[in-house]
């Protein structure tokens, strides 16, 4: 614990007048001349990071506007017998542009168990809302709400299929309730799918991140240095429950589709390839038949009648790609299929023996998420 010591002007004066003088600190010309130069270097090198931090000066301001804080009481019961118990939740979200119309997004487990007139919805310029109507998907934790208001300002988005590691982000939010705080970092790590949440978050392909995140953050917005929504702030790892360098988001790709289908449908209906997948299969193996990288899902059973059985894939593929994204594993075909529309056609690939082929797939519809892409 550091100690304030207390001084007076009159005690720096006299012991001022107690130093000794020190040569090369007060009246050496060549003293003043050699830091003149370091402050003029220093203001030429400087001048090169300045202009580098006015991309950041830019994307805050073009951020600012889109972001807002969120409250909401929330009512929460142990049990039948116990009494409900009120539970107030800070968070973050967005605004985003829809099929034209203006809508907020954030986590569901930030406004979950709370009644619309129970959510407050602060604006950049003071504004308060409340949703009007509200969506979720418990599979990715996304809730989109349905607010009316003019003059709201959408964010834009990217792609969150182009991320690398290494690139440079911003998370915007509201941690500890400090509304629109701004932090930076790098993403640390993509496609991040063994996060202990809740039960009901199935669906997970995670952004990692240093940029700091805290209680309050979730649901507002990751964004890369064109100024442009690429994920969600969702959890952090930490012993300590705020931040240690370790966030997570969701892709903002999954957040576009399960959003637009949440609004347009009124919930997600997810495609359906109908395969068993052998979760023992270590993908490492594809290395020993000839690929260039430990990739793969391995097929154990097909459904009959399902659109696997209809496109001839076969028990003992492994599924190389999907739609044209490289499988990394079973987990990661999961997501894959189920962030795609039902009905859709898409190519996959598939080791067969020792050789690559191609089929095209044209997905059913799952009946729920349980039935999406059995694992075991």
């Amino acid at each position: 614990m550091s100690r304030l010591v207390r001084t007076t002007v009159w005690g720096l004066v006299a012991a001022s007048l107690m130093l000794p003088v020190t040569s090369g600190v007060y009246g050496q010309e060549g003293e003043t001349a050699e830091r003149a130069k370091l402050y003029e270097d220093l203001g030429r090198e400087s001048t090169t990071l300045a202009h580098q931090s006015n991309v950041l000066k830019t994307v805050a301001r073009l951020v600012r506007p889109t972001v807002v804080h969120i409250e909401a009481d929330k009512v929460e019961r142990a049990n039948a017998l116990s009494r409900d118990s009120h539970v107030e939740e800070a968070g973050s979200g967005y605004i985003a542009d829809i099929g034209g119309r203006p809508y907020v997004l954030t986590n569901r487990h930030v406004i979950k168990n709370a009644a619309n007139d129970a959510i407050n919805i602060r604006l950049a310029d003071g504004r308060v809302l409340h949703p009007t109507r509200v969506w979720s998907d418990p599979a990715t934790d996304i809730a989109v709400m349905e607010v009316a208001a003019k003059n709201l300002v959408p964010v834009r988005f990217g792609d969150s299929n182009r991320i690398e590691i290494g690139d440079f982000v911003l998370a915007v939010g509201s941690p500890f309730g400090l509304s629109h705080s701004i932090t930076f970092g790098i993403i640390s790590a993509t496609g991040r799918r063994d996060l202990i949440l809740s039960e009901d978050v199935k669906f997970q392909d995670f952004l990692q991140t240093d940029a700091a995140i805290n209680p309050g953050n979730s649901g507002g917005p990751l964004i890369n240095l064109r100024g442009e929504v690429i994920g969600m702030n969702t959890a952090i790892a930490s012993s300590s429950g705020h931040n240690e360098g370790i966030g997570f988001s969701i892709p903002v790709n999954m957040v576009k589709f399960v959003a637009t289908q949440l609004v347009q449908n009124n919930s997600v209906t997810r495609a359906q390839l109908g395969v068993q997948l052998d979760h023992k299969f270590d993908p490492g193996l594809g290395i020993s038949v000839g690929l260039k990288r430990s990739q793969g899902a391995k097929v154990s059973k097909i459904f009959p009648g399902s659109a696997a059985e209809v496109a001839q894939i076969q028990v003992g593929d492994v599924i190389l790609e999907f739609a044209g994204i490289p499988v990394d594993d079973d987990d990661h075909l999961v997501n894959l299929v189920g962030m795609t529309e039902a009905n859709r056609e898409v190519p996959v690939t598939v080791l067969r023996g020792a050789q690559p082929l191609e089929l095209k797939v044209k997905l059913g519809t799952a009946a729920d998420s349980d039935r999406l892409l059995p694992k075991k």
